[in-house]
């Protein structure tokens, strides 16, 4: 009985994230979706002196003052008959630690590539994070209104270089100032192009047979022989789509189309929500979670403090595994062993918040949370187990926080610890001492940190760079752990749990240290819950 209770909202629910290197217009991309789902009425651009609004998903003022977003935005929307939540991830790499985490929450994603520059170093450590969960993955390939790399070129960069097969599932027609519209290999219809206008109904053309006239018609002689060769090409070199393969992460479809003018995004929309998968079971420490059962779970895979700048708000982001989540009914806190409960829980569109009274599997609910969360943190119904494979990646650049005011040692401390619990960056402190130690993927972070002190908490500080190469968590017998710490004190460190960090100077002192030490193990990341 639980399963059919449960099963229609399962099945009428799918949740993604949009991931892509920098610039290759993933927010752009959002925003079009939003649109189609009648979320937002007009969509904004990220850059662009002509658009005056400013995109739904970056909300941060920093991220509207440097045109690339920073923090992963949740967006729930409807779309003939399924409820979308959608994640806009952060592309750059200074962020990517933040994607990586939100990629443990979704049940697909969609990848944006630039035709222009093609598959790009963040693309595929991306993608690599993809593959490690089997994370189905469409492919939408971005801005053909510019001329770009050869379409066939293209594909075979993806296969080669991201470790997938690919199925084209549209097809451009030319590129550039020349660019006609795509052709949908899917159901076989044609979409024209117009710059500087909406693709709407009426420029759809049902085309199920190429050889035609109507194709000569619609086409000069070259565009139409060259679509009849690549489709031929097409059909002969690629499998027939099949759904299966796609599910289990081994392949991809692929778009092509240009967000910025809401062209052949319709054709993404449509074919992903009849695609992609709905949510699925997830593994705990314990056992396997089934998506049906009655029992709710769910982890956090996101903290953000100070969503609304007026009220010093920090929000969990909640990824509902299992069961019902519901308001004012108490959860058991596996961590902290205490049972909590929400009066006020929310879905998202950007920084809009509306209450919701339940949410299913595949939803991602914002808790408030005064302090009780961290990443990883799992709610059950009183069963103690933790969802497993959240990974915290140790960072390559390291910087003592100086506090430039003393009189604002209090709010520094908060502030600091607040933003690290988000996971934009990692807290070490000098073991036995209380010299703090700022551990980041990427130099922007310090910027974004330092800013948001200030804003946000009034704490003015500066960082000092230090020479260290790497973050290593340490695990070994106490003994052995216990003399490692006496000669090596200078170096060795706490996380923010409490488990022993040693940070190297060089490759040449780790792989030394490596080999003096065999009874320790030195990891590079630290999963969440092991």
């Amino acid at each position: 009985m639980t399963e059919m209770k449960y099963a229609n909202e399962i099945n009428k629910r799918k949740s993604f994230a949009i991931i892509a290197h920098p610039d290759a217009g993933k927010t752009t991309l959002t925003e079009k979706f939003l649109l189609f789902g009648g979320a937002i009425q007009t969509a904004g651009a990220v850059k662009s002196n002509k658009i005056k609004k400013h995109t739904t998903s970056d909300f941060m003022e920093i991220e509207r003052q440097r045109g690339i977003s920073v923090a992963t935005s949740v967006m729930t929307f409807e779309y003939r008959d399924i409820l979308v939540n959608l994640l806009d991830t952060p592309g750059h790499k200074d962020f990517a630690e933040d994607t990586y985490r939100t990629l443990t929450a979704v049940d697909s994603v969609v990848l944006v590539i630039d035709c222009v520059k093609g598959v790009e170093e963040q693309t595929k450590k991306l993608m690599e994070v993809c593959r490690m969960r089997d994370t189905p993955v469409i492919i939408f390939v971005n801005k053909l209104d510019r001329d770009g790399k050869n379409p066939f070129d293209l594909l075979d960069e993806l296969e080669e270089l991201l470790n997938i097969r690919v199925r084209p599932l549209s097809w451009p027609i030319s590129m550039g100032k020349d660019f006609k519209g795509v052709y949908n290999l899917y159901d076989k219809s044609f979409v024209s192009f117009a710059a500087n206008r909406k693709a709407t109904d009426e420029d759809i053309v049902p085309m199920p047979d190429l050889t035609s006239p109507q194709v000569d018609e619609l086409f000069n002689t070259t565009d139409a022989a060259q679509l009849r060769n690549d489709v031929e090409l097409i059909e002969g070199v690629y499998d027939p789509f099949d759904k299966q393969p796609y599910l289990e992460g081994k392949l991809a479809p692929v778009f092509f189309g240009s967000a910025v003018n809401n062209f052949g995004v319709k054709d993404l929309l449509d074919t992903f929500v009849e695609i992609a998968p709905v949510p699925r079971d997830r593994e705990a420490s314990t056992r396997t979670v089934k998506v049906g059962e009655d029992k709710f779970s769910g982890f956090i895979f996101k903290i953000h403090a100070n969503l609304d700048p007026r009220h010093r708000d920090r929000i969990a982001f909640l990824r509902v595994c299992s069961g019902k989540f519901e308001r004012n009914k108490y959860f058991h806190h596996v961590r902290l062993d205490k049972d909590v409960r929400f009066a006020n829980p929310y879905n998202f569109l950007a920084r809009e918040k509306n209450i919701i009274d339940d949410a299913y599997p595949g939803d991602v609910v914002g808790l408030f949370d005064t302090g009780n969360f961290k990443i990883g943190d799992t709610l059950t119904e009183g069963e103690n187990f933790y969802f497993t494979g959240i990974p915290s990646f140790s960072p390559e650049l390291f910087k003592e926080l100086v506090n430039k005011d003393p009189m604002k040692t209090k709010q520094l401390e908060k502030g600091i610890s607040q933003l690290t619990d988000e996971g934009v960056a990692q807290l070490f402190t000098q073991h036995n001492g209380n010299r703090k130690i700022i551990g980041c993927v990427g130099d922007l972070q310090f910027e974004v940190i330092q800013y948001r002190l200030l804003q946000e908490y009034g704490a003015s500080c500066q960082f000092n760079s230090l020479p260290f190469y790497k973050a290593c968590w340490i695990t070994g017998p106490k003994q052995k752990l216990e003399d490692f710490i006496r000669f090596k004190s200078a170096n060795v460190v706490e996380d923010k749990d409490g488990h022993l960090v040693y940070l190297a100077q060089s490759e040449w002192y780790l792989n030394t240290e490596r080999a003096n030490n065999p009874d320790i193990e030195f990891h590079f990341t630290s999963e969440i819950h092991k």
